[in-house]
């Protein structure tokens, strides 16, 4: 281990009651951090407090000081290794119609009570387009072999919605946040080459893989953040950290870890005043059949682009079928990068049929629950 990992810490645990550390995501000192821990972690990280030391040239406990100090003062919302869940379960964007004045209700539901719900959010339009009248959007998974079409009728009949629509993921061409570091790029900035388009083939795991997995996936407390945050998962699962680690590194190859990140509150402001984003938009762009994975690429090789996928709306949402959300503080701005991205497509001759845009209000993320244990239970607490 790096020796400045084995120094005390202690001096840092007093420094945190120092009101005076900075805590706002436009500090430099954050800034700099964030630029890095947001999306610039790939993979499984055993210590990504020493990476974001080292690629931002900061010490490590000004590192560990400043993120705890976020985290507690609610900029930083939560700490965790994401998981690629498109490879451990099946998911899909559910559009949801709800009678309006039972929108607070289901929205409450969807966030609170179902576990397999993850990003729960109302949209709107800028006018009457096709499928406005669908105002609630989650994220879906569901375990390996059940069925997100079962799980999404029992919430219609739990919640009483009038209807929904499942948009599963053909290709995934860009996931990732990074809101400080966007704030930078400038319309029509794009990467040098397309995007790859990534599946969502299932894979399967053996037990100890899975045990592994659900370990990681946690929230970190406060007291995890710092030179071995993943000690206590390993003991929570009965191995030597070194062992717990290489399984780790395993689920890494086999293309089923995601980031490690620090997932900023940017629907909120600080109890400063600030907010990181003010709007966020899901794009919408339909383009000819058998043009989705090439046009998908070049899409996402926008790195304004939080996500980017391939998903088939269906004749509700006008036949489109590229999906990519963009976060911003102007809306004009964003109509800019919006119209770089057309402008874009129609150099190198791929035609954009239709497009619109859902703007985001109420907005609630947590983790999606994938375990099958959690799914069972659930279906049989809420069976007729």
């Amino acid at each position: 281990m790096n020796v400045a990992l084995q120094e005390d810490h202690s001096f840092v645990e007093s420094r945190m009651t120092d009101a005076t550390i900075p805590v706002e995501h436009d500090d430099p000192i954050n800034a700099q951090i964030l630029a890095i821990s947001e999306d610039k972690l790939s993979g499984f990280q055993r210590q990504p407090f020493q990476s974001v030391s080292e690629q931002t040239g900061l010490e490590f406990d000004v590192v560990i000081e400043r993120v705890r100090a976020m985290l507690a003062a609610g900029v930083i919302r939560r700490v965790r290794q994401t998981l690629l869940a498109t490879k451990l379960a099946h998911g899909a964007l559910v559009a949801w119609k709800v009678a309006p004045e039972k929108l607070d209700e289901v929205f409450e539901f969807m966030f609170k009570e179902d576990p397999f719900s993850g990003h729960v959010v109302t949209r709107s339009t800028d006018r009457e387009v096709s499928g406005s009248d669908y105002k609630l959007w989650t994220t879906l998974k569901v375990p390996q072999g059940e069925s997100l079409e079962e799980h999404a009728n029992v919430l219609k009949r739990l919640t009483s919605a009038e209807e929904f629509i499942l948009m599963p993921a053909h290709g995934i061409f860009s996931l990732g946040v990074g809101h400080v570091r966007r704030k930078a790029i400038q319309p029509g900035d794009k990467s040098d080459k397309p995007a790859t388009m990534m599946t969502t083939t299932v894979v399967d795991l053996e037990p100890e893989e899975w045990e592994v997995l659900l370990a990681l996936k946690g929230e970190l407390s406060a007291d995890e953040i710092g030179p071995e945050p993943w000690a206590r998962r390993a003991e929570q699962v009965n191995l030597p950290i070194d062992e717990f680690c290489r399984i780790a590194a395993r689920l890494d190859e086999k293309k089923v870890i995601g980031r490690f990140s620090t997932f900023l509150e940017h629907v909120k402001p600080s109890a400063g005043g600030k907010r990181v984003t003010r709007f966020n938009g899901l794009f919408h762009w339909k383009v000819p059949a058998g043009m989705q994975e090439q046009a998908g690429a070049e899409i996402g090789r926008h790195p304004i682009l939080t996500h980017c996928y391939w998903r088939e709306g269906g004749p509700t949402f006008g036949d489109v079928n590229i999906m990519g959300v963009v976060h911003g503080t102007d809306k004009e701005r964003m109509f800019e990068h919006k119209a770089a991205i057309d402008a874009h497509l129609e150099s190198i001759g791929i035609p954009v049929d239709y497009s619109n845009v859902f703007w985001g209000g109420r907005s609630e993320i947590k983790p999606s629950e994938i375990s099958p244990a959690v799914y069972k239970e659930f279906h049989e607490r809420h069976a007729e």
